[in-house]
């Protein structure tokens, strides 16, 4: 166990401290059962998350039909490393798309439950897509929730949480979230999120930036075919990613190095989302972020042109 977790900065307007890394849960509990064969894996894989080098911990209300959350409170009713904290997110019902202020209140009860909290840090609206942006702002919308529970303080920070950056833009020019989560869009492929990240740091928001990897494409590299944002790799993509591979062996460094420290070094960012399905990816992703990146490779890296991004929103 890790006694403090590594170089803690304040999150703005939070409560919190963040690590320049956080781990991200939505496999955490996938296909387990209460009580079952997995069950017990999966929460020994919760401790190492939560006694980690790591401050924070990220989950979701949905992620694994509810079992990340529930996965983690078993790990954290047995005592959570000093420092460390569990951020989640209110959803959707799965069932019938409903995200109105009702949902959220409830969202946040389940997620409670399962976590074995009363309060939550901070609680991000996640992936508000089910909803127009009318809609959850409008009287007994979901934003109206979320301010609820700050209001009633039992959540210190509310966050927004989603990919699209058009939409997501609309809630951070609310001025009425304490953070950003914003995922996929910027990476060495894709920087769309980059205005957007450059408006919640104008405003004093937490900006975290999720999926470094863009899924799996920079973690396995060109050859392995990965996906990028959930979707194929088109050939042009997996050519640029190849090159980007070459850049990286020419500076004696890995691929993957390369894509997390590209989040890592923006002064912008407080903390980078780095889902993670098994305990050894924890002390890979250690090697990962004390690797050095030579300062000259990112003008080389930059040299390549922007990638051919599938993002499209």
């Amino acid at each position: 166990m890790n006694a403090q977790p590594v170089e803690t900065r304040e999150l703005p307007r939070t409560s919190l401290k963040a690590s320049p890394i956080t781990l991200g849960t939505s496999y955490l509990g996938r296909g387990t059962v209460p009580g079952g064969p997995g069950e017990q894996a999966a929460v020994e894989f919760a401790e190492a998350m939560l006694s980690g080098p790591y401050a924070l911990v990220d989950t979701s209300n949905e992620y694994a039909q509810g079992r990340s959350e529930a996965v983690l409170g078993i790990a954290a009713s047995a005592g959570i490393g000093p420092g460390r904290a569990i951020v989640t997110k209110t959803d959707r019902d799965v069932a019938t798309g409903v995200f109105d202020e009702d949902r959220v209140l409830w969202s946040f009860e389940e997620s409670c439950t399962r976590l074995g909290v009363e309060r939550i840090p901070l609680l991000h609206l996640h992936d508000p897509y089910s909803v127009s942006f009318e809609e959850a702002t409008g009287p007994r919308g979901a934003v109206a929730g979320m301010l609820r529970l700050k209001d009633q303080g039992l959540v210190d920070a509310i966050g927004i949480a989603a990919g699209r950056v058009g939409l997501v833009a609309q809630y951070v020019g609310t001025g009425l979230f304490d953070a950003l989560l914003t995922h996929n869009r910027y990476t060495i492929v894709d920087q769309s999120a980059l205005p957007l990240i450059e408006e919640a740091t104008s405003r004093g928001m937490a900006v975290f930036n999720a999926a470094p990897f863009g899924g799996n494409l920079l973690a396995k590299g060109a050859a392995s075919g990965g996906s990028y944002n959930y979707t194929a790799s088109p050939p042009a993509l997996l050519e640029w990613v190849a090159r980007a591979e070459d850049v990286a062996a020419r500076h004696g460094v890995t691929l993957p190095a390369v894509a997390l420290h590209y989040s890592l070094r923006s002064p912008m960012i407080h903390s980078t989302v780095v889902g993670v399905s098994k305990i050894e990816r924890i002390a890979e992703l250690e090697r990962l972020r004390t690797t050095g990146i030579p300062d000259e490779l990112w003008a080389d890296l930059e040299a390549l042109g922007p990638a051919p991004s599938p993002v499209t929103d």
